[in-house]
Parts: structure tokens; C-alpha cells; sequence
């Protein structure tokens, strides 16, 4: 048997390519939107890839199923399971639970396990020519190492009312299905450390039923009342673009099958486009934007939390223009393709090429902030997430989720001096982009954030 497990670090995802190697044929699990990562791996290894599935219809990226099998000619199955509101709108392999898809001498056993969404499945893999019993469990967003998914994603990204106690309760019982597996059995998540899908998702990347039994705190829980509410507390903030994921993985949509090669701008085509409103999107390191940058862009630093933030502020209904070293356009437009964001213009290398006049952003150390944040027409802001806020926060300081910001500008005095701050400095330096992109003229980026002040100053 082959086995390459795939993961992505921008997306905290993991995909998974298992073959038959007496046979050739080879199976993707979950596979993301550039897709050349498989097809190089089953070349690499003498492989067909004539198998293609997923564990359910995704929130947090773009999946490449539907790019695989049109290039591959693969058969792409699917979930049936979880009603008539939950069905894939283009052609597929329907597969409901106990079903069995077999690739070469090997066999995945389908098990619908609904909670995190309805059609929710899993895959049990039996490696025939050395055992018929199971060996590996592909969980997707049903068990992560340390955690279970989320079932509130629903509600809180893609405005289904209702559905999230309904999910933690389906969840439960599913939960029953994982207790009744051999402890042996491989557990390989669709997802690890650093995902929205769950609050407390471990940084290993495998484990087994048997250690989930024993660490998972999902698995401590014998009362489904006391489960629900566990479960539903403490979840982070589901990203904005989450919605527009879960409506793109269940309907028939264009094919990006390639990934893109973006266009180089001139002067004076960045001028035409930047003149016409089009965003711009920095992405050097946040010094660098500080110390120039276009009036009115948006700085996003090319680093493991760029897709997230772009797709927090990038629209799917905008063109936008990059900011990026030429040698990290190819890495930067796989990051966007992966939640659908292909509406890039173009970009530009240098700021100091397009001809326009730039402007700068203030950063202040710690000394500065303590100076500063308890006078008279100063406003500060924590742009952390909620439960980092609940957590511990300096005292007087008032909450501004970042992801919210441009949503929720009119809580800020344009007439007083502005302070945001975050953990380490690295989202503030979005919100002080974002505040100035939007006219607000005095803002200032406490960089140091709470982990430096809770260190040296003590924090509420």
C-alpha cells in the first residue's frame, strides 16, 4: 500500500493520497484547489489516480475534487447522506453509510458520522493482501488529534438558524461509532493545529482511536447535556469567507484546474486600475509596509495567516492588485486559488515603481502606550478574538475583533488619537491599515501587544 499524507500549512489542512501498488490505482482524499501536488506524487510513485472523494462539503477552502477527476478522469465520490439540503448539485458517485469504495486491493469503508455538518462521512481503510481488518480511519472534521469539529459553522458562517444544537446532539451519537473501533486504528484528521474547525486542535498530525479515547476531552462526556455545552462554547470566530465555501464545494462552478500565472503591472497600468478604486493588497512584512506604502491598501503579510485575513477582506465580487516579491507570486496566488479569491488584476514588485505617493504607519512601544492610553481623546482597541479577550485583557481597553473591524468602524472617534494592539502586533498592524485605508488619520499600532504587556506590566 502507498500512503503521502499532504498538508497544508496556510490552511492547517491535510489531504491524503493511498494507493494500491500492485494494481497502480490510487485514491485522493479531500485534496485542495492546486492540484499539481497530486499529480506529482502519483507520477512520482507509478501511480493512476482513478479515486477521487472528500468527507464533506467544506467551509475553510475551495475543494480541488471536481479540478482532480476532470484531469485525471477519476471517479469523484461524494456524500448522499444528510437530506435533500445537503446534496452535492453536479454529477458524482453518491455514497451513503456502509458503502464501500474499492481502489486496486484496498477498500474504504464509508461511515456517515453527522455533527460537524449532516453529510458528514468517514473513511475506514482495510489493506486486504495483509489483513481484512481495518488499519486506518480518515476522520475529515469529525475527530481532530485532541478535538471533534465544530458543529456551530453553520450558523455562525453560513447563517443556517438553528443548527448548531442539532449538530452538537448528532455529534454525540456519532462520537458512539469512533468509541466502538478498535484502538489500533490510524486516525488521519482533515485537519491540525491552527484550523477554525475546533477550538483546541493538537499540532501532531495522526493518532489513534485508542489514544483519542484516553486524551480527547470530547470523550469524557457521558451525559449529552453536558457534551452540547461544552462543545458549543469557546469556538472562535468562524472566518467571513467560510459562507461563500460552503456554497462554491456544493455547486456546479468554473474549474481552475491550473494555477494562474499572474500579470506583472506597469506605472501606469497600476495607476489606471488604483485610480478606478481597485483594493490593494500589501503583502511584505509589516515593517516594511510601516515604513511606506500606497494611501488606501491593506496590509496582509505573506505568512501562515495570510488566507485567512484575505479571505476576511477580500470580496469574491472585487478585483484586487497585489503588492509581492516577484518570487512569492506563485505561493501567494496558490494561497487565494485555495479559498477562490482568482479575481487578482495583477501586481506590482516594488510601491516605490508605481509612481505614487506614499504613507507611513506608527508603531509605539510599550512606554509610549502606558503614556498614552488612559489620556483624555485617546481610544484603544484589542482586535484579538473574543475568547482571547475573556481570557485576559489590559484593563480599560475596549474589544474590536478584527475580522468585524470594517463592519463596525462607527464605534471609533475619528476625532480622537487611535491605539490598537493585538497579541504580538501582527494583526494590528491590519487593523491600523485597514483604519487608515478608511480615513482615519491618527492611529497608532501598540506592536509590543498583550503578550508584552501581560510579561511586563500584569494584565486584568
Amino acid at each position: 500500500m502507498f500512503f503521502q499524507h499532504v498538508y497544508e500549512p496556510t490552511l492547517a489542512q491535510g489531504s491524503y493520497v493511498v494507493g494500491c501498488q500492485a494494481t497502480g490505482n490510487a485514491i485522493v482524499i479531500d485534496p485542495k484547489r492546486d492540484i499539481d501536488t497530486y499529480l506529482k506524487i502519483a507520477k512520482d510513485n507509478g501511480l493512476k489516480i482513478t479515486h477521487v472523494t472528500e468527507t464533506h462539503i467544506h467551509a475553510d477552502f475551495l475543494s480541488g475534487s471536481r479540478e482532480l477527476a476532470a484531469v485525471t478522469g477519476a471517479e469523484l465520490f461524494l456524500s448522499d447522506e444528510g437530506g435533500p439540503d445537503w446534496q452535492y448539485e453536479f454529477p458524482h458517485t453518491g455514497l451513503k453509510n456502509s458503502d464501500v469504495i474499492k481502489v486496486g486491493n484496498l477498500s474504504l469503508e464509508v461511515i456517515h458520522t453527522p455533527g460537524h455538518t449532516p453529510e458528514h462521512i468517514c473513511f475506514l481503510l482495510r489493506d486486504h493482501p495483509a489483513s481484512d481488518e481495518p488499519v486506518m480511519l480518515f476522520t475529515g472534521d469529525f475527530v481532530f488529534v485532541g478535538d471533534i469539529g465544530r458543529p456551530d459553522l453553520l450558523e455562525k458562517a453560513a447563517g443556517i438558524a438553528g443548527t448548531k444544537e442539532e449538530g452538537a446532539s448528532q455529534m454525540f451519537q456519532s462520537l458512539k461509532k469512533f468509541r466502538s473501533l478498535p484502538p489500533y486504528i490510524q486516525v488521519w484528521p482533515g485537519h491540525g493545529a491552527g484550523s477554525a474547525c475546533g477550538k483546541a486542535l493538537g499540532a501532531v498530525p495522526s493518532s489513534t482511536v485508542g489514544y483519542e479515547l484516553i486524551q480527547n476531552w470530547a470523550f469524557r462526556y457521558n451525559k449529552s447535556e453536558e457534551f452540547i455545552e461544552e462543545l458549543l462554547s469557546g469556538q472562535p470566530e468562524p472566518p467571513k469567507y467560510f459562507a461563500m465555501m460552503k456554497k462554491l464545494n456544493k455547486v456546479d462552478r468554473p474549474l481552475l484546474t491550473e494555477v494562474p500565472k499572474i500579470k506583472k503591472l506597469s506605472a501606469s497600468e497600476f495607476g489606471d486600475l488604483y485610480n478606478k478604486g481597485v483594493k490593494v493588497i500589501d503583502t511584505r512584512d509589516k515593517t516594511e509596509f510601516a515604513k511606506g506604502h500606497i494611501p488606501g491598501s491593506i496590509s496582509i503579510t505573506n505568512n501562515k495567516a495570510f488566507t485567512n485575513w484575505a479571505g476576511w477582506f477580500i470580496g469574491y465580487d472585487e478585483d484586487f492588485i497585489l503588492v509581492v516579491k516577484d518570487e512569492d507570486t506563485d505561493a501567494v496566488t496558490r494561497k487565494l486559488m485555495r479559498i477562490g479569491l482568482d479575481r487578482i488584476a495583477g501586481y506590482v514588485a516594488s510601491v516605490d515603481e508605481t509612481g505614487v505617493p506614499q504613507e507611513t504607519s506608527e508603531s509605539i512601544d510599550i512606554e509610549t502606550f502606558k503614556a498614552l492610553k488612559d489620556k483624555e481623546g485617546v481610544q484603544v482597541f484589542d482586535v484579538r478574538n473574543s475568547g482571547e479577550y475573556a481570557a485576559g485583557h489590559i484593563e480599560g481597553v475596549e474589544h474590536l475583533f478584527l475580522g468585524t473591524l470594517p463592519d463596525n468602524l462607527g464605534k471609533i472617534d475619528p476625532n480622537k488619537e487611535i491605539i490598537v494592539h493585538c497579541q504580538t502586533g501582527a494583526r494590528s498592524a491590519i487593523a491600523q491599515s485597514i483604519l487608515q485605508a478608511n480615513g482615519f488619520k491618527n492611529v497608532k499600532n501598540y506592536s509590543g501587544g498583550y503578550a508584552e504587556w501581560k510579561r511586563l506590566e500584569g494584565a486584568k
